[in-house]
């Protein structure tokens, strides 16, 4: 005989950690008639890397609709770039008085 005691196996708990994605929030430029065309797609392209036929798109848009969506991400990072939006600065080339940048809102985003 063994004097080893064999015990039953215990299952081992895992402990199930999800991820709490953050709601995506949109960053929206909205126009006005202060800014030019240059200006948009130089802004979009300095402040979010967009290349410059992205930028032409958006400012089309921005021109046509009254609104664009420029970046979807956190509620954090969209309160950034909304920001960086209003501190860009006025549009030296435009004819019009420009005293101030581009207005942007940011919005939750939904599926």
């Amino acid at each position: 005989m063994s004097d080893t005691i064999t015990l039953p196996a215990i299952p081992k708990t895992r402990r199930e950690e999800k991820t709490k994605r953050q709601p995506p929030y949109n960053v929206v430029l909205l126009d006005d008639d202060y800014h030019t065309f240059e200006y948009v797609i130089t802004m979009l392209q300095q402040l979010f890397g967009h290349p410059r036929e992205r930028g032409f798109q958006m400012a089309m848009e921005v021109h046509t609709t009254g609104r664009v969506i420029v970046l979807t991400t956190t509620k954090e990072h969209a309160e950034l770039k909304r920001d960086q939006i209003h501190a860009f600065g006025p549009d030296l080339l435009s004819s019009k008085e420009c005293v101030g940048s581009m207005s942007a809102v940011i919005e939750p985003a939904y599926d």
